[in-house]
């Protein structure tokens, strides 16, 4: 979320001028509606299984010291 956030902030506040806080609202939302219509999907590099797989898998130290 932090480099989405930070692109707003670069594409939209720094470089504008705001007189009021509806124009701040409606350059802020012109980038939002910008960012959705180029936003790719995501496409999933490993199945469910293989991460649950990796996730699952057992400790190799013990966890008592």
């Amino acid at each position: 979320m932090e480099v989405w956030y930070g692109l707003v902030e670069r594409q939209a506040v720094r470089c504008g001028v705001f007189k009021s806080v509806k124009g701040f609202n409606s350059k802020l939302r012109t980038c939002i509606d910008d960012w959705i219509k180029r936003a790719h999907s995501f496409i999933r590099a490993r199945t469910a299984g293989e991460i649950l797989k990796k996730a699952n898998r057992p400790t190799t130290t013990d966890p008592r010291h």
